[in-house]
């Protein structure tokens, strides 16, 4: 069982976007735990962000209407097998966090980030850039089972 966690700011925007693309993605697999977390605890107990909601709907894909915000734990940073942060300041922060022991599990989703929708307001542009990291991520999971 492989598990992952998204993590962005906080926790209503980018990182539920990506829990619940990746979760559409993996619908036939049941090897694999997704779920996401905030760096930050600004918008703790907060619903995932009306704009999240609206893509999310558009492109089809089922999300938790219950799901609210949660801060990332060191106990997160132990029990995830990837703690996947939607930008340079997330990798700082988790790793900042984790103290230097769990920094192995800590990644980009892509390589320049994805730019937070709640300031950009641009939710299509974080949609296209968490959906094919989501899919390059689990192109390289996949390439993993195969090679192990």
């Amino acid at each position: 069982m492989t598990r992952i966690c998204f993590v962005c700011l906080g926790n209503i925007c980018r990182s539920p976007m990506a829990e619940f693309v990746m979760k559409d993605l993996l619908a036939d697999r049941d090897d694999v735990v997704v779920e996401s977390r905030a760096t930050s605890s600004w918008e703790h107990g907060n619903s995932i962000h009306q704009g999240t909601q609206a893509i999310l709907k558009k492109h089809a894909i089922t999300f938790d209407q219950a799901k609210t915000s949660q801060q990332i734990s060191v106990k997160d940073l132990a029990d995830f097998d990837l703690v996947v942060a939607m930008d340079e300041q997330n990798v700082k922060d988790l790793k900042a966090l984790s103290g230097g022991r769990f920094d192995d599990k800590i990644s980009l989703l892509v390589p320049d980030g994805v730019p937070d929708p709640w300031y950009t307001g641009d939710f299509d542009q974080t949609y296209d850039l968490v959906s094919q990291g989501c899919k390059d991520l689990l192109a390289q999971l996949s390439d993993e089972v195969v090679t192990n």
